[in-house]
């Protein structure tokens, strides 16, 4: 798969299709801590966001298949095996076509447009340090009717939450914005978040974060549960800066919010 964790999709015990992270990624092994937990907690806010699972990669499928491998400038390295992270594929691959880009007119048909302003409350509360990234579906198509109908978007990839390995929070107004303004067209003011904020603080308790990362596996952040800890009281805390930080958004020259009064 195209990206810079290299991620391979493969088909799993249960017969379906996965996007599957490893721990030996060129990006870091706590890549995977994000993802899951990043995941899980969009989940939490009613983001649309695929399944997640830990996939199980055995060491004797590895030795068999010579592409399950990490490539390097100088060198080619083996797909670690043992719990991977996987994002599960909306179908099967050969017959479904995603969208990673939708030209102005497409883009007004996705029915849930509103989300992204969600997934901006999302990205701003963990820090997500790069640019939003999101897939088109065409629902009547993944349905088995004619493809033509409206599309629907879902969020994918939350490696950069939490600034990826570092697990710190470096806030700058461009980071986790959609690269495309339109998508913010549906946005007047503060109160168009309104719903997003509420979410955060009534569904994300501590109880809640306690519940999300508990079968994290001890390999993704190599036993240093002290990190994770520290990590999920930061997430907890930052509920209250959101507002702020979508101000600076707005604020900011690229001025991503074309009808905000």
């Amino acid at each position: 798969m195209r990206g810079g964790a290299q991620s391979h999709l493969m088909r799993c015990a249960d017969g379906h299709y996965y996007v599957v992270k490893f721990q030996n990624n060129p990006q870091h092994r706590r890549i995977l801590v994000n993802e899951l937990l990043g995941t899980r907690l969009a989940a939490r806010l009613g983001l649309p966001t695929a399944s997640v699972a830990i996939i199980d990669v055995p060491q004797e499928l590895i030795r068999l298949t010579p592409d399950l491998a990490m490539e390097h400038p100088r060198n080619r390295i083996p797909c670690q095996s043992g719990p991977q992270f996987g994002s599960r594929y909306p179908g099967d691959p050969r017959r479904l076509t995603l969208h990673d880009f939708l030209p102005d007119e497409q883009l007004r048909q996705v029915e849930n447009l509103h989300d992204f302003a969600g997934m901006l409350v999302f990205d701003k509360w963990t820090c997500n340090t790069n640019g939003r990234q999101t897939l088109f579906l065409n629902e009547p198509a993944v349905a088995g009717r004619q493809p033509g109908g409206a599309y629907r978007t879902f969020m994918i990839d939350q490696g950069f939450c939490f600034s990826a390995g570092d697990w710190k929070f470096p806030d700058a107004p461009l980071r986790g914005l959609y690269a495309r303004n339109r998508v913010y067209e549906g946005i007047t003011g503060m109160q168009s978040f309104g719903p997003w904020l509420e979410r955060l603080e009534k569904r994300i308790t501590e109880k809640v974060l306690d519940e999300v990362s508990r079968d994290i596996p001890s390999e993704w952040y190599e036993d240093h549960y002290d990190d994770l800890l520290r990590l999920l009281e930061q997430i907890y805390r930052r509920r209250a800066r959101v507002p702020e930080l979508l101000l600076d958004a707005k604020r900011c020259n690229r001025q991503p919010f074309p009808n905000w009064m």
